[in-house]
């Protein structure tokens, strides 16, 4: 059995060239395979990612994103960057698919191809105990469902973990990625791993079930809004099963859409796809495509903190051997909804329970075939013992 290695650096120094100094000099002698760079969008990434790869090995491949908060085993974090150096028993490709607004499936199939062939397999051979998959799409195009259709068409056994490459801006954003030594919007990235460690895709949310249930009766064409729920004006039905008055359904509601969400029931599992907002007209915005007659749990908010500490102290260490390396990718709203409820240091100290880790607050998240929301997805290994 193998094993992979992380070392983690943060700094917050202004100039591209000093962060990329900085960071460097905190992994000292560790020679990395991967480097992954989450970093404040407000920073000029072009700069960085050239100071960065400056510095690093000949041979190390460099993968990130913009976002909305920087995330390792110290907390969360603002105005940083944060680098994940991963070592080991792994080799890694790297493909990116562009122009996502104009055909998201396109994109996913061109990245996942190119990924496969710097590994030199078909996708059609993966083979889902050796190889796994990353995705970092750029979050404000909204195209994951697509873009999952892509990256799986020839392979749908695929595991895959990730999220959107994000802004401090919650919806009207913008976002790049890094692939090597390219920087880019309107794009995504995928990296196929391929490795003899213990490794899992995992993802943790703070919901439980109400036992109540909705079903998404008629759908606008955009596929984002819901007309109907139960054959009924959709936000007045859905403030009645919640029981309060359809003006307090927005996300910022303390009792509206953020205490209250729904998930998708998938066997024993739920998969968040939340609503957003509620329209003048009585329809309802959701964050995910829809399909007329699918049926959904109202979900409620839990303690999002003790969760997350739970995750890390007892799920992680039975799903992964010897965790020793974490990508995460966190929506961003568990941030915003942390801050709201004052409980935001609480949650950040979660991490501080994780081994190595580097990740973001994402526009989104990526679970397998999924495109999700307000949930933590992370890609994790582990070491032989």
């Amino acid at each position: 059995m193998g094993s992979v290695h992380m070392k983690t650096a943060r700094s917050t120094l202004p100039d591209p060239g000093q962060v990329a100094e900085d960071l460097v000099a905190q992994l000292g002698s560790f020679r990395p395979k991967l480097v992954t760079l989450f970093a404040e969008r407000k920073r000029d990434q072009r700069a960085l990612n050239r100071a960065l790869r400056e510095r690093l090995p000949a041979g190390t491949r460099l993968l990130g994103a913009t976002t909305n908060g920087e995330i390792d085993n110290a907390g969360m974090h603002t105005g940083s960057v944060v680098l994940g150096a991963l070592g080991g028993d792994f080799e890694v490709g790297i493909g990116i698919g562009r122009d996502l607004h104009l055909d998201a499936i396109r994109a996913g199939g061109q990245a996942v191809r190119h990924a496969c062939d710097q590994l030199g397999v078909r996708q059609s051979d993966l083979d889902p105990k050796r190889h796994l998959g990353l995705v970092i799409d750029d979050g404000f195009q909204n195209k994951k469902e697509e873009l999952l259709l892509g990256v799986l068409e020839k392979n749908q056994s695929l595991v895959l973990a990730g999220g959107g490459a994000a802004d401090c801006e919650s919806l009207g954003g913008s976002a790049e990625i890094h692939v090597d030594g390219e920087v880019t919007s309107d794009a995504a990235l995928v990296a196929i791993f391929y490795t003899t460690a213990p490794w899992a895709a995992l993802r943790s949310h703070a919901y439980t079930p109400t036992g109540k249930s909705l079903t998404v009766t008629k759908v606008d064409d955009s596929g984002y809004i819901a007309l109907e729920i139960d054959g009924r004006p959709a936000a007045a039905r859905y403030a009645e099963l919640l029981g309060i008055d359809p003006r307090e359904l927005g996300f910022g509601n303390a009792r509206g859409f953020a205490m209250y969400p729904t998930g998708l029931r998938v066997g024993h599992e739920y998969f968040m796809r939340s609503p957003f907002q509620p329209m003048p007209d009585g329809s309802i915005q959701f964050v995910n495509l829809l399909a007329e007659d699918t049926e959904l749990e109202i979900m409620k908010l839990g303690d999002a903190a003790e969760i997350t500490r739970q995750f890390f102290v007892d799920e992680l260490p039975r799903r992964v051997k010897n965790p020793s390396a974490l990508l995460l990718f966190q929506c961003g709203a568990r941030a915003m909804l942390s801050a709201h409820n004052s409980t935001l240091g609480d949650l950040s100290r979660s991490f501080t329970h994780a081994p190595p880790s580097a990740g973001l607050n994402c526009m989104f998240e990526i679970y397998c075939g999924f495109h999700i929301n307000t949930t933590l997805t992370v890609l994790a290994f582990g070491r032989a013992p």
